[in-house]
This record gives C-alpha cells, structure tokens and sequence, in this order.
C-alpha cells in the first residue's frame, strides 16, 4: 500500500510512517496529520480514503481524528494488517451559479457587500419550486455546510454539528426575520437563493465566486462527490469524546 502524507509540519513520528510505507503522490490513501485544518487541505487535495491523525498543538482539535499521533505504532501495525475500515464522512456541497459548478468541502458562503443583504430562500425537489421562508431574510448571509465545516464557522454562528452523510444545513448569519433558526435539508432536496437587495458576496472555502446584485441567484445542493475516512478497528472515538475535546480546547483558549 502507498500513502500520501499531508502534514501540518515534520512531525518526527512521520519517519516512522515512511519507513514502513511507499509514500509519495496518487497514494492509496491520504494520511493527514495535523488538526481539523490539514483534514480539510487532505479532502480538498486528495482524492480518496483520509486517515486523520491528531497532533497536541496548542489550539487543534483534530474533531475528525479518533487517534492521537503518540499512537503511530499501533496505526502502522494496524495498516499493514488491514486492520481498519473506509467510511463514508461527508459529501461536498455543490454550488451552481452562472452555468457553472463548484464543489466546496467545508462551506458555501454568502456575506454582505458594505451592508446588509437581502435575500429569499426556495427549495426545488422534484423539478418543483416552493418557498422555505415566507419572508425576505436580511442581514450579513448565510452559511450551507454538511458533515465537514460543521464543527467549524458553521458551529461558530450557532448551527449545529452534522453527524450524518446525507444531510446539510443552512445557517443564518446575523439576520433578521421573525423565524431564522437553521434548517437541515436532505440529499434530495436543492436550494435556490435569490438576492432581493443590495450586494452580496458569494464564496466557498475561501475562494471568491463573484460579487451577486439584485435578481442574481444561486443554488445548493449535496455533492455526488463523497469523503471517505479510513477508521483503524479499536481505536474509534464515540462523539462525546470528540465533544470533549472541542470544549476542553475552546476552555484553554
């Protein structure tokens, strides 16, 4: 088996894992060491399974990781006897706009340009157009996110950890409307938003995809593109020892 490592920075435990493996690029599998960061860079850089490994630096939660790099022995024991499962984590958000399409792995965003905007949100399941909201929603956007990007701005703006493959989740930023709780939406569904007034700013992982006016709009929806997570047999974690950790973390911060 070859592994693609991509790491935070040269851990000394990664001599170890280069000594028992072929590791280079169009590895098999990805091993990502690092916190919750580098798991991200490794689903957006590698196609394939992900092994996440959690370092101890100040500040990384590694919620995605159930291993600690202190273990790295048992990790490459388990490897080389195959050990460990392949496990569907998330699936993408595709983003279309403009006749074109983007897939993001930790959020779809839309912010406000200079102040407010305002927007309608619809649904479109099963070639139908409806309305979610009833009302125009204004304020700084919103935020869509599945399993991956959950426990990041999503859970920073008050949305909710996503703990399944086939759901993702629209999350209101700072806006004002008499009902703006967030909503999860299934795989089957596919969300339309509409800009009703002034600007907004319309961007995924980062990266801009252009500056949205009056009547502009955009849709959401599940990726067919899915990230796999390699889980090593009786080292897994149950959530409230991921849920630890992060509150442990934000209490040191």
């Amino acid at each position: 088996m070859k592994l693609t490592i991509i790491s935070k920075r040269e851990y000394p435990e990664l001599k170890k894992l280069r000594a028992a493996f072929d590791t280079g690029k169009n590895g098999d599998m990805c091993v990502a060491v690092g916190g919750d960061g580098t798991f991200m860079r490794a689903a957006a850089e590698f196609d394939g399974p992900i092994l996440p490994i959690r370092t101890k630096e100040k500040g990384s939660v590694g919620y995605y990781s159930d291993i600690d790099i202190k273990d790295i022995d048992l990790v490459i024991r388990n490897l080389k006897n195959g050990a460990y499962d392949i496990e569907e984590l998330s699936k993408g958000i595709e983003i279309s706009y403009k006749n074109k399409k983007y897939v993001a792995v930790n959020e779809a965003v839309l912010n406000n340009v200079l102040q407010e905007v305002s927007f309608r949100i619809y649904e479109i399941s099963d070639g139908r157009k409806g309305m979610i909201y009833p009302y125009v929603m204004s304020g700084d956007g919103i935020l869509i996110t599945s399993v991956v990007g959950s426990t990041a701005y999503n859970k920073s703006a008050g949305g909710p950890i996503i703990l399944s493959p086939n759901v993702f989740c629209i999350t209101f930023l700072n806006v004002d409307g008499p009902y703006n709780n967030p909503i999860v939406v299934d795989s089957k569904m596919q969300i339309e938003i509409e800009i009703v007034k002034y600007r907004g700013r319309l961007h995924f992982d980062g990266k801009e995809i252009g500056i949205l006016n009056k009547k502009d709009k955009f849709r959401v929806r599940l990726s067919d593109k899915s990230f796999n997570i390699v889980k090593i047999r009786n080292m897994t974690e149950d959530f409230g020892s991921k849920l630890e950790r992060i509150i442990t973390r934000r209490m040191e911060k």
